[in-house]
């Protein structure tokens, strides 16, 4: 069991060894997992009422985008799964690019990026629809060092606008 809140523009760090529950509870929370007992509210509210969820942002740990697919047409495809569309879907996948630095390579295949620029397109794909509370599953996970600091910029930037990161 456990219990915790995370405030309005704060960062929670989960930490602990191998098996130890971190990624067992971020799919609780994302609604992915049931868990045995107890509840879970996001401002003040069950993840299970209708719409709760679109408040979440999640960048699981192991890749969740399409390989097959260009860094823009992930980008759309995952603004269009969190309901955004026409104009406001363009202007966010516009945006995504320019924060990820992946700009210029946004109609190349995802599947020829380096691991730290496959976890920047990840990363943007899970926060395209503006949540207020960001879970990531070790974002940083085989990356070099570089790219592990452009992420943690990224996350930075995040945080700055007031974006919840666990």
């Amino acid at each position: 069991g456990m219990s915790f809140q995370v405030n309005v523009g704060e960062r929670l760090a989960l930490l602990g060894p191998n098996g130890a529950g971190k990624t067992t509870l971020i799919r609780t929370l994302c609604g992915r997992t049931r868990p045995d007992s107890g509840r879970i509210l996001l401002f003040g509210k069950s993840i299970r009422e209708p719409n709760v969820l679109q408040e979440l942002g999640v960048v699981p740990q192991e890749l969740a985008i399409y390989l097959d697919l260009t860094t823009r047409q992930n980008l759309e495809c995952f603004g269009k799964l969190h309901a955004l569309r026409g104009k406001q879907l363009k202007e966010r996948v516009n945006w995504a690019l320019e924060w990820i630095g992946l700009a210029d390579r946004a109609n190349e295949l995802v599947k020829n990026f380096s691991g730290g620029m496959k976890r920047r397109v990840n990363i943007a794909c899970g926060v395209l629809h503006k949540p207020r509370i960001l879970l990531l599953d070790e974002p940083t996970v085989g990356v070099d060092p570089q790219s592990r600091q452009r992420i943690f910029d990224m996350l930075d930037e995040l945080h700055s606008i007031g974006t919840s990161i666990v």
